[in-house]
């Protein structure tokens, strides 16, 4: 670790702490209603893709996303001016999920959380957010995005970086 580092601890990520940022998809939010003769079980409404602009659409795509090793050194985070932005992951495993309140067009100190199982994310427009951060294994997501004409990515080189940590002993 340099001098320049600066640490951040991943915390539990939950509902209340992640609002600032966006919503939390998880079942555990919802009611489940049955469907398909009762042969299935649906979540509804577990979070809203928000969009704007002439011509803006939803789009659903997979990411088939490798890990990163922990500590994680952040250099780089990005938003989406135009669109909400959701990762559902594929599988019970846990995600790093860091984010920063914006301050004044530039993001300010992040914040990390450390996903529960089946839980995925939906990052309001316009929040800072590092790139999408598997650990421990590879892992698969949906992913749902905006997708049209406009330009909706707006990435930020932080001068010194943020080292985060899973736990306060590491």
């Amino acid at each position: 670790m340099t001098d320049t580092a600066r640490k951040i601890v991943a915390q539990p990520l939950s509902a209340a702490a992640f609002a600032p940022f966006g919503q939390v998809i998880d079942t555990a939010q919802v009611a489940s209603r049955p469907m398909n003769d009762g042969r299935a079980r649906r979540f509804h409404d577990l979070a809203e893709i928000k969009v704007i602009g002439n011509g803006a659409r939803v789009v659903v795509g997979l990411v088939e996303a490798e890990p990163y090793a922990v500590p994680l050194w952040l250099n780089l985070v990005e938003r989406h001016p135009l669109g909400a932005q959701a990762f559902v992951p594929l599988n019970a495993a846990p995600f790093l999920v860091v984010v920063c309140p914006d301050e004044s067009g530039k993001p300010g100190a992040p914040q990390a959380f450390i996903t529960a199982p089946h839980q995925g994310v939906c990052y309001a427009r316009n929040t800072w957010h590092s790139v999408l951060t598997p650990f421990g294994a590879a892992q698969d997501f949906v992913v749902i995005d905006r997708g049209g004409p406009g330009v909706n990515l707006e990435e930020h080189l932080f001068d010194e970086p943020w080292i985060v940590h899973l736990s306060t002993s590491g």
